[in-house]
């Protein structure tokens, strides 16, 4: 049974009310002196408290999805590797497909849609990177063999996993959904963390000497894609949206990229680049980067293109309030912002999954499949 499975937690939560009955039921007999009796009164707290501990960190990690499996936990590889061809260029290599988790109809891809698992090999910025695509069921149907499908890349927050994409946050399920009920139009999703040279955050900047990875979604992401489905190269294409970093680097990427992506979607988003032990030197020493890492600055000082923005914060619970009203301030045409103001709602999956729907109908609403 998997880490995130239900009959796991519910395994956990049951020897947790075992074991506190045991203790109130064999705490009399282990009352007297003597080194067996408190062994066993040790033993039996040190247990309740241990599958109290189980308990709660299944049902924390089932609703956050902190950890995706039990390798994953203990940090072990459990994927076997997959062995990439580096042919000159940009390319995309598709190592796995599967039905989408939660969507009905069958395993039809022309029914239910598909997710493929790819490797993108990025020319310009030299970094692979894994990937899940979602193909909705359009992109299998004989009636739009010809057609072309807008594509948004979707962004975990740090450290992420792509797979919290797929289960916690349910974007290919939330993006089947709406298309079939007619809120948006269907769309590719291209679903990845933003750290792609793990385990460094590098915020979606081009380090000197380092990871360029605003090059690899600005430029070779998008590329690759184009290349190998069915999705146009223009702007009007694509669309990005993202959580936490995954959402400053949305933002970050449409702002300065409005030739690649014309619609860009932070939630929960924060506005200038983290410098911290995880992201060490970013800049390095030039100041110039720095301040372009800044979004705000960005928007008072740098022209503003067409892209169109989307933005979330809470009242209550968020931290980021403040720094989203300035940014809805500064936008200016012919750039657009929208936002999502939430009455109360923290930082995690709980809030984001309530803003998904909205925001994938305002992004389908901004792109254009041809």
């Amino acid at each position: 049974m998997g880490l995130t499975s239900n009959k796991v937690l519910a395994l956990a939560v049951a020897a947790a009310v075992l074991l506190f009955v045991a203790t109130v039921w064999l705490w009399p007999r282990l009352a007297r002196r003597g080194a067996r009796a408190v062994a066993g009164r040790v033993g039996l707290l040190l247990a309740t408290q241990l599958s109290l501990f189980a308990a709660v960190g299944l049902a924390a990690n089932n609703s956050f999805l902190f950890y995706g499996s039990w390798a994953d936990l203990f940090g072990q590889q459990q994927d076997m590797g997959v062995v990439v061809d580096h042919a000159e260029g940009t390319h995309l290599r598709v190592v796995g497909k599967r039905k989408p988790e939660g969507v009905p109809g069958g395993a039809r891809p022309a029914t239910s849609g598909q997710i493929h698992k790819v490797v993108v090999s990025g020319e310009r910025s030299g970094i692979d990177s894994p990937a899940y695509v979602y193909l909705p069921p359009e992109y299998f149907r004989a009636e739009h063999r010809d057609r072309t499908f807008p594509a948004a890349v979707v962004l975990t927050g740090y450290p992420g996993t792509a797979e919290n994409l797929l289960k916690g946050l349910k974007y290919p399920s939330t993006a089947f959904e709406q298309a079939r009920d007619g809120r948006t139009q269907p769309l590719i999703l291209v679903m990845l963390r933003p750290t792609v040279a793990p385990p460094r955050d590098t915020e979606c900047v081009d380090v000197p000497g380092g990871p360029r990875t605003e090059t690899f979604f600005a430029e070779d992401l998008p590329k690759a894609v184009s290349e190998t489905y069915r999705v146009g190269s223009q702007p009007r294409n694509w669309g990005i949206i993202g959580n936490s970093t995954g959402g400053y680097c949305a933002l970050k990427i449409a702002l300065h990229h409005p030739d690649r992506f014309s619609a860009g979607v932070g939630l929960s988003a924060y506005y200038k680049a983290a410098e911290d032990p995880t992201t060490g030197d970013l800049f390095h020493g030039d100041d110039r980067e720095r301040k372009r890492a800044d979004l705000l600055w960005s928007l008072d000082h740098l022209p503003q293109g067409r892209s169109s923005f989307l933005v979330t914060t809470s009242r209550q619970g968020e931290g980021n309030l403040k720094g989203t009203q300035a940014f809805v301030g500064k936008v200016k045409a012919p750039a657009r912002v929208s936002s999502i103001v939430l009455d109360s709602g923290g930082h995690n999956f709980n809030t984001w999954r309530r803003e998904i729907p909205p925001a994938l109908e305002w992004l389908g609403g901004r792109l254009s499949p041809s």
